[in-house]
């Protein structure tokens, strides 16, 4: 099947199906499915916008609630995962994931779904190591720190994530995993983005959680955004066993929905034709929600997962064939995800627009649905109880407007705290004048050792060339000279060769840009900030 993979979004789903259908009319088909890997923006109203991350100048309604309202639908199944600039309080309503509109998914804070029987992964939000342990503890109204901690990626879900054994097929993260770097045309990437070049050279640019669950699930895919630039590369895993195939991961990091910028891509999976055309629950995955329903913390307090160390009664949360039966019963054997959307929120309205509009903790009934049948706990009604018990938890409260990078508090499993920052990235938002860029994952101390085997320089750019364009595109979509990237040396190496035969499909397709009359200037203006907003127009006139 044909699947589509954008990079952030941003809220740009005018312009990111209109690109679509452009790629069905040049392309052999429809496209079957579209995936989205973060700072989707999935925002209803006033109040959602309240709750982005993002300085209040840049906060733009975009054209989500037109899909909300049902003034329109998504022509395209689209599943997506949270980044660190979205409508958290939407999104909190779906810790389990669900539809945020007609024919439109969220994964939730972690989730694995399947389609046409291709299983498909993903977990939402950024790596942060002071925020890793705790527990999923914020609500709305948020406070200056907690609209940050909301989306910062925390140690239960990659815990369940790692109690699946069944192979995984495509995986979606925000944040990159640590290390991939290494895997794909490292001199490219570093010319294009030359700020990133201490983190790299340290080897702690990235999320290690990501990295972690990449090597867990060694996927045949795996797609992220956050960076803003396109980067290709392939894993070549090491085989546990001699009598074993080496598994291989084809990545892609993709660009932010702008003119002239590759944020998205199509390529072809593989799928089982046998398979049903709607989206169903993995069982697998049910089960290991079942299991580890005890294990939710909605405190501040850290804590680190069971594990085999002679202080936990159980650490292995893996389904067994026994528990993943009890849930097909429980389902009555039917996994398809019920077409259960319902508005829970007002919608915005031009022409009455509402400033001041309150916001609320909402308990989403397609949640209360999933947990009553799966028999688990909803985490917000869990925070409700918390915050009458507490009256406090939720309230806004005036605090610091930046985070602390030296808390005292004890850092997570990873010898890293990644709040620091010691680059900067001009292609990415400042949340405060004064601080470091937050959601750039940044260190100098942390290594994370992985047994895969890193390619040689002219290997990595023959396969990063592989996911660029062979076609002539119109003006409005022209490839830059990034795409068309060739071996540091100029010879055909054999690695991107073994990317196109490993499952018989080409991955020479079409990289597309947005649809626009406008023309990028030949310079930017400078920005005030230290760093240029990723919400700010080409001619932005907050200039210097």
């Amino acid at each position: 099947m044909r699947v589509a993979v954008a990079g952030c979004c941003h809220g740009e789903l005018d312009k990111i199906y209109e690109t679509l259908a452009l790629a069905e009319k040049r392309g052999p088909g429809p496209i079957d499915l579209l995936l989205c890997c973060g700072d989707f923006q999935a925002v209803r109203n006033e109040a959602d916008l309240r709750c982005m991350a993002v300085p209040p100048k840049y906060r733009h309604m975009q054209t989500f609630y037109r899909y909300y309202s049902g003034e329109k639908k998504a022509p395209v199944l689209t599943i997506f995962i949270g980044g660190n600039h979205e409508a958290s309080n939407h999104l909190q309503e779906l810790p389990y994931g669900g539809w945020v509109a007609p024919n439109i998914y969220y994964l939730g804070l972690a989730g694995v779904v399947k389609y046409r029987g291709v299983r498909i992964g993903g977990i939402s939000g950024i790596f942060k190591s002071h925020d890793y342990r705790k527990g999923h503890f914020e609500c709305p109204p948020y406070n200056p720190a907690t609209i940050r901690s909301i989306y910062h990626v925390r140690n239960i879900e990659v815990y369940k994530l790692k109690q699946l054994k069944q192979p995984m097929d495509i995986f979606l993260s925000h944040d990159w995993p640590r290390k991939i770097y290494h895997y794909g045309n490292k001199q490219q990437l570093l010319k294009t983005k030359s700020f990133f070049r201490q983190e790299v050279e340290n080897n702690t640019l990235g999320s290690p959680a990501a990295s972690e669950l990449l090597e867990h699930f060694k996927p045949t895919y795996w797609f992220s955004a956050h960076l803003h630039v396109k980067f290709a590369a392939l894993m070549q895993h090491q085989a546990k066993d001699k009598g074993q195939t080496a598994k291989a991961t084809k990545f892609l990091a993709l660009d932010k929905c702008l003119p002239h910028r590759d944020f998205l891509q199509v390529i072809e999976i593989e799928h089982d034709p046998s398979a049903p055309e709607y989206l169903e629950y993995d069982i697998e995955w049910l089960t290991v929600l079942r299991a580890t329903d005890d294990l939710i913390n909605v405190t501040e307090r850290q804590w680190n997962m069971p594990e085999n160390n002679g202080l936990h009664a159980r650490w292995d949360y893996s389904a067994t064939e026994e528990a993943m039966n009890k849930v097909l019963e429980i389902l009555n054997h039917d996994l398809k995800v019920p077409c259960n959307f319902s508005i829970t929120a007002a919608c915005y309205d031009p022409s009455k627009p509402q400033t001041q509009m309150q916001l609320v903790h909402r308990i989403n009934p397609q949640t209360t649905e999933f947990c009553a049948q799966l028999g688990i706990t909803d985490m917000n009604v869990r925070l409700q109880k918390a915050k009458e018990e507490h009256p406090l938890c939720g309230e806004y409260e005036e605090q610091d407007d930046m985070e602390s990078s030296d808390s005292g508090e004890d850092r997570s499993e990873y010898n890293t705290d990644t709040s620091a920052l010691s680059s900067i990235n001009p292609d990415e938002i400042m949340l405060d004048e004064e601080e470091e860029d937050e959601d750039s994952i940044v260190s100098t101390h942390s290594d994370m050792n992985t047994p895969s085997v890193e390619p040689s320089s002219d290997q990595a750019s023959d396969f990063s060339a592989s996911f660029s364009d062979v076609r002539i595109l119109p003006g409005s979509m022209v490839v830059s000279s990034d795409d068309t990237l060739g071996s540091p040396d100029g010879r055909e190496g054999k690695l991107g060769e073994a990317a196109e035969s490993g499952d018989g499909n080409d991955l020479t397709e079409l990289p597309l840009k947005r649809l626009s009359d406008e023309h990028e200037p030949e310079q930017r203006k400078k920005i005030k900030r230290r760093n240029q907003a990723i919400y700010a127009a080409v001619d932005d006139d907050d200039a210097a």
